[in-house]
């Protein structure tokens, strides 16, 4: 199986074409540069009448006349006159005497020392013979030059160029295409590979039920086929990103201990136009040599979105859709072969790829409850060396909205900050830091504020916590803090949530709004002025009134009329409106009006209140940053309000281990 897989591994393609093309050149090169050695390389060049001198003066001691070429030998005297002057100091020099002896073929031991060219000249004879000097000519080979030129500049790359070709012709043959650019590139997983099953995955109970059922056919086909059920023959995995899509999936190969077929949707699509396709039919080729297996086909979104018929429908990605819907058509499930895909956005999925038949099952893999957070912490620190401190149910109720790929990044920033401060093992402080930091970011330990502004600071944070504290239907606080943070929050407030909740009610909706007004309110009443940084309780404000009215039917103008959808529910969760604009408008109208409300009840709170606010804002400026409980403390003392009992005590202590997923602020002041 490792030998198969290595085969089909699109990067060994690579690898092969690399070594055939830098091959091809170095050879190209390296006789073309041989041959341009062969012709340019030999004994110097000198110009005619200065040969004709050398004769003159008999320094020439012996002449070879070729056909195109006077190869010239000077006598030792002159040779040795000539190397006194100017001795050869160059390797070139050492190479042109070198290559003189090979051109001068003949010369026996004496190589030429110049050439120069041939000119017909009826007096050279006559001046050689007076001189002294040996001269003979040579026939010339012509033939051989001219088949030499031939088999470099024409057979050899006509050769070359042919067997590149005969090698792109086997590839094609075996229906990878040119290139490969048609070969699939599933990457083949066994059990043994994966290395996961369903025990390494949690806080997906239902999901894991829907899958074990499926696992459980692979294993004992007859006791389903012997009443006469059928092998589903897809499985589609709905959620947000993070929820554990592909480990679920690979969690299947693993328990039914078989191949396991795994790539992405937009491994399908490339320029070439079909290649979608080929590589479709190619991969369940492989899929039904190597059944029973499962194929995981992730983000199916990328090719399987509606078909759009208004701008024509012969485009790659619908032709590569087209195929896989055949496909899955063709296949017999009795040979045990499973797909399974994954998606966050199933709404733009083509109804044809949905429909039982091809997907029979939609898996929802949602965000994990409260238990499933327990269960999932409880995977991804087993193999982390923990303090007897650590409480992971107070974290997972902390992390209310978390997926599972959050949790074990949590962990992972605790286990770092452990190390960081020299510690062995992690404690339950290592986990706060580290969920506080995945929410609002790290300390900005250089951002250095002024006194006035650390002062607007601090009353925009109490003006939160106050409220959060004189009103019901709110979480209690359990930390305020002016440290900038890396994410851009100048300070926040932490609140307490007492239970995991599904719902909220109006009356809690609304408080929260007025909670989230409350920062500036404070500024408004002890300054004078509002600042920039309310800016992100203002969006959230706007967001949640904006949610009653259009979505809750808590609006009284208008009632249980629905105005909004939600779109890309698994992803930003946006939503349309559903109306004209004359109820737009109304819409904007009735916001602004549920704000302005709030807003009032906020400043109208924290008048009543001014001596515990300037007190907290104080206490604040100085520590930097406060817990929920001397928060509390304080604003006991400034209203005369008596010390909880022990019960009140014990409860008090157990909010101060918890903190929020949604601080009042994430971003702003």
């Amino acid at each position: 199986m490792d030998n198969q897989n290595n085969k089909n591994h699109p990067n060994n393609n690579r690898q092969g074409w690399g070594i055939i093309l830098v091959t091809t050149l170095l050879v190209t090169f390296m006789v073309m540069g041989f041959y341009s050695l062969m012709r340019g390389s030999g004994p110097e060049e000198i110009s005619y009448d200065k040969f004709l001198d050398m004769v003159d003066d008999k320094k020439v001691a012996e002449v070879s006349l070729s056909s195109n070429r006077i190869y010239i030998t000077l006598t030792d005297e002159a040779r040795t006159k000539e190397a006194q002057e100017s001795a050869p100091d160059s390797m070139d020099s050492v190479i042109n005497q070198i290559w003189g002896q090979a051109a001068a073929g003949e010369n026996g031991d004496s190589s030429p020392d110049y050439y120069t060219a041939y000119v017909s000249d009826d007096t050279l004879v006559e001046r050689l013979y007076k001189s002294g000097a040996e001269f003979k000519g040579e026939v010339p080979d012509t033939m051989s030059q001219m088949f030499f030129e031939l088999f470099v500049t024409l057979v050899l790359p006509i050769a070359l160029m042919a067997l590149v070709l005969s090698w792109f012709i086997r590839k094609m043959s075996k229906g990878g295409g040119m290139m490969g650019v048609g070969k699939s590139n599933a990457k083949m997983y066994m059990e043994k590979e994966t290395g996961v099953t369903f025990q390494d995955v949690a806080g997906e109970d239902e999901a894991k039920e829907s899958l074990q059922e499926v696992v459980d056919f692979l294993h004992n086909p007859g006791k389903y086929s012997g009443i006469g059920a059928k092998l589903p023959k897809g499985a589609l995995l709905v959620g947000p990103p993070g929820t554990g899509k592909t480990l679920l999936a690979k969690a299947v190969a693993g328990e039914a201990k078989v191949p396991f077929f795994s790539l992405s949707g937009s491994a399908f699509v490339e320029m070439y136009v079909g290649v979608g396709a080929s590589r479709v039919r190619d991969l369940f080729k492989q899929a039904y040599q190597q059944a029973p297996c499962i194929v995981f086909i992730d983000e199916i979104d990328a090719i399987g979105k509606t078909r759009d018929t208004a701008l024509g429908g012969n485009d790659e990605r619908e032709q590569t859709l087209n195929q896989l819907l055949a496909e899955m058509d063709g296949f017999d499930t009795n040979k045990g072969l499973l797909i399974l895909a994954a998606t966050n956005r199933p709404e733009i999925l083509d109804p044809a790829l949905l429909r039982p038949g091809r997907f029979d099952r939609r898996i929802i893999v949602d965000k994990p409850d409260l238990k499933g957070r327990i269960d999932i912490l409880k995977v991804h620190a087993k193999d982390v060396r923990m303090d007897e401190s650590v409480d992971l149910e107070a974290i997972a109720l902390a992390t209310s909205g978390a997926v599972g790929s959050d949790l074990a990044n949590m962990i992972n920033e605790a286990a770092i900050n452990a190390v960081k401060h020299g510690r062995q093992v992690v404690s339950q402080k290592d986990l706060f830091e580290a969920v506080e930091v995945v929410l609002v970011g790290k300390e900005k330990k250089d951002r250095i504020m002024s006194k006035e502004e650390r002062r607007i600071v601090s009353y925009h944070e109490v003006g939160h916590a106050l409220v959060t504290a004189l009103q019901k239907n709110t979480e209690p606080v359990q930390k305020i803090t002016i440290v900038p943070r890396t994410m851009g929050a100048l300070g926040y407030v932490m609140q307490t949530p007492e239970e995991e909740k599904f719902l909220n009610t109006k009356k809690e909706l609304e408080a929260m709004i007025v909670v989230a007004l409350g920062g500036r309110a404070a500024e408004e009443l002890v300054f004078d002025t509002v600042t920039t940084g309310a800016a992100n309780d203002i969006e959230q404000a706007t967001k949640t009134a904006r949610t009653m009215i259009t979505q809750y039917g808590m609006s009284e103008k208008f009632g249980l009329m629905g105005l909004e959808s939600i779109q890309n529910k698994y992803l930003d969760g946006r939503a349309v409106l559903n109306c004209g604009d004359a109820t737009a408008a109304e819409i904007d109208e009735e916001v602004m009006k549920m704000l302005k409300t709030a807003y009032a009840e906020a400043k109208k709170l924290l008048a009543e209140n001014r001596e515990a606010l300037d007190k907290i804002a104080a206490f604040l400026i100085e520590k930097e940053t406060i817990t929920g409980k001397e928060f509390m403390k304080i604003f006991r003392e400034v209203k005369g309000l008596p010390e909880p009992d022990e019960e009140g005590e014990e409860k008090t202590k157990e909010r101060e281990g918890r903190i929020t997923m949604k601080p009042v602020e994430e971003a702003g002041i």
